[in-house]
């Protein structure tokens, strides 16, 4: 007998897409076939619906502990569920930093009672913290995090000794944040002189936090990865020039320095801020059009091997300050599945890429045991897609604790409709559940 058997969905794993059911039992997918006959405690009807790995955001700030007046993992946990992310993994920048790892057991602590979904999160580095960055364990951890750039926090490295050594003698996947910080600081005195600080907006950003900082940065990271062979992963990736960087997984299918598109720089440009202003305020900065378009290429290619979120939260107040004290950083984890679906619905990509992209690459990126694919075996993180419900985002229906989203107002035809957290559903019809099932994450280094 099973616990759960959806029935009739188009299911979309591994590059394909049956229709068929799926059988969930103890947690785990038990069978896929297309059709199961055998009882189950419940049935669901997926017909016309998309069955989806769940997916698994790779980049998230929760904000926990020290920043819960603007989010914390019990909120932003059950958004992610809202839109049909089942796993995160979320940044060290919280208050006091997670760069030890009694500070990071606590944020795991948390978690454990908290989270509606799955849950990893990044050890931080510093310029002082090498021996205990180096005790991290591998496969209970999902990697370290760089700030080459400061952003959001105060853990910026910028000692090249200290890089050389992470670089060299950390076994584990290093995550970098790449801005150039004396590009940065030169950039904002330039544009304070020319134009006074007081009348700076954020459509100044992409200007100060400029393409030529960006670069900068990613140079140097993906040189020190060559030099070391370190296992590299560059975040966010801003710049046409960026995506050059990396080689195309059809040229390098065992390539060890990989980078991440967030939704928010293949969604918007800087045509963008003079209506959102700070609200799309974020580092790196949203830029050009034609980054945007080249960004989406880089996916396309494989030269981008993941699509996340950056979800960093901030309260209206917060945002609403001048755009010197306003924070970077904008809510995305409920929204993301709903962006890449408007680029499947304008054929730019198929649903079996987005899938890759969201859930499989991810998984096999950090090497995330049992999870990311809708194989027998793995953990029932799944989601039921309606691919042609149209809704509106609007206050009532998100879910962050900061209450907007830069996407308030807009259409969008498909949304998650169900999603179920090893084996448990935790949102349904527009409702969460209050199921709080989210596991650690564990890792097959």
């Amino acid at each position: 007998m099973y616990d759960l058997v959806i029935k009739n969905a188009l299911i979309i794993n591994r590059g394909k897409s049956l229709v068929g059911d799926l059988a969930v039992k103890n947690g785990f997918i038990e069978k896929v076939a297309p059709v199961i006959d055998s009882v189950s405690t419940e049935v669901v009807d997926g017909s016309g619906c998309w069955l989806i790995p769940g997916i698994i955001d790779d980049q998230v700030h929760f904000r926990e502990p020290g920043l819960t007046h603007k989010a914390n993992i019990a909120s932003e946990s059950a958004a992610a569920a809202a839109g049909g992310v089942t796993s995160f993994m979320e940044m060290p920048n919280t208050n006091p930093p997670a760069t030890t790892l009694e500070l990071l057991e606590k944020k795991y602590d948390i978690a454990a009672s908290t989270s509606t979904v799955n849950y990893s999160f990044f050890m931080g580095a510093s310029n002082d913290n090498l021996e205990e960055v180096l005790k991290t364990p591998r496969d209970k951890v999902c990697g370290i995090k760089v700030f080459m750039g400061s952003s959001t926090g105060n853990m910026l490295v910028d000692d090249r000794m200290v890089l050389d050594a992470l670089f060299s003698k950390c076994s584990m996947l290093i995550a970098t944040h790449c801005e150039d910080e004396a590009t940065i600081r030169a950039n904002q005195e330039f544009f304070e002189k020319k134009y006074g600080k007081a009348n700076l907006t954020a459509v100044h950003h992409p200007l100060i936090r400029s393409r030529e900082g960006c670069l900068l940065s990613s140079e140097m990271a993906v040189d020190l990865a060559k030099k070391y062979g370190t296992n590299l992963h560059v975040l966010h990736i801003s710049t046409a020039e960026e995506t050059l960087l990396f080689d195309k997984k059809s040229d390098n299918p065992h390539k060890h320095i990989t980078a991440e598109a967030c939704v928010h720089h293949l969604y918007f440009s800087d045509s963008s801020y003079p209506t959102l202003g700070n609200r799309i305020k974020c580092n790196p900065a949203i830029k050009s059009s034609s980054d945007r378009k080249a960004i989406l290429q880089a996916v396309i290619d494989g030269r981008i091997d993941v699509i996340a979120t950056d979800h960093a939260p901030h309260t209206n107040e917060e945002k609403e300050l001048p755009y010197g004290q306003s924070p970077s950083g904008l809510p995305l984890v409920q929204h993301s599945l709903n962006i890449m679906l408007s680029f499947v619905q304008g054929g730019k990509i198929s649903a079996e890429f987005m899938v890759e992209k969201m859930s499989h690459s991810v998984a096999d990126l950090f090497s995330i045991k049992d999870r990311g694919y809708l194989d027998e075996g793995c953990h029932a993180d799944i989601v039921l897609v309606d691919p042609n419900q149209k809704w509106k985002i609007a206050k009532d229906n998100i879910f962050y604790k900061c209450g907007w989203s830069p996407l308030e107002g807009q259409s969008f035809k498909g949304r998650a409709i169900q999603t179920w957290v090893n084996g448990v559903s935790v949102f349904k019809d527009g409702k969460l559940t209050g199921a709080r099932v989210g596991e650690r994450l564990t890792f097959e280094r």
